[in-house]
């Protein structure tokens, strides 16, 4: 018994320390382990150097649906969903997984990611609780974040129809053109 307590243990510092180096923020170490407040808090200033931002976790579904966040989101998730139908991976570690998978195909891109690894546990947390969806694209096929009530019929992503002034700013998050 007191064997499994401490793999337990070691496997909630080894997962911690893996968020934290994707920059979690302290609020998702405590939900995600069972290390409490006082360790959590040396291990984040142990492994990053400095102490855990404050304040509130990204409470809104609304920064997922805008145009950018969305592809970003879109891909993330579609990423999680296939890690979470084609391996036996915990939750935690699916997330953990398809960031880095998300990431990875940012730069090789050459796209400034957007999506944070809080922001994708959130997005996950969303969805899980039937706040968010993804929704097939009535043009393209492609599955892309939405609320629950979009009508899958006429749906259009932001890729097929970008809004008007899309891709035109001097940012680097996605090129149209």
């Amino acid at each position: 018994m007191a064997a499994k307590s401490i793999l337990n243990e070691s496997r909630d510092i080894e997962r911690a320390i893996s968020l934290i180096n994707l920059g979690a923020r302290l609020q998702v170490l405590e939900y995600e382990t069972s290390l409490s407040y006082e360790r959590l808090l040396r291990l984040y200033k142990e492994v990053a150097g400095k102490s855990p931002s404050k304040g509130q976790l990204p409470f809104s579904t609304d920064w997922f649906l805008t145009w950018q966040p969305n592809i970003h989101a879109s891909l993330f998730l579609n990423i999680h969903e296939y890690l979470s139908k084609s391996s036996e991976l915990e939750e935690i570690d699916t997330v953990i997984k398809a960031f880095r998978l998300y990431n990875d195909q940012m730069s090789a891109s050459q796209i400034e990611p957007l999506l944070s690894v809080t922001r994708a546990w959130r997005l996950v947390k969303f969805v899980d609780n039937g706040m968010l969806t993804l929704t097939k694209c009535s043009c393209c096929g492609g599955s892309f974040v939405t609320e629950p009530y979009e009508n899958s019929r006429n749906f259009t992503c932001g890729l097929c129809a970008p809004p008007a002034r899309a891709g035109k700013g001097s940012g680097n998050g996605l090129r149209l053109h």
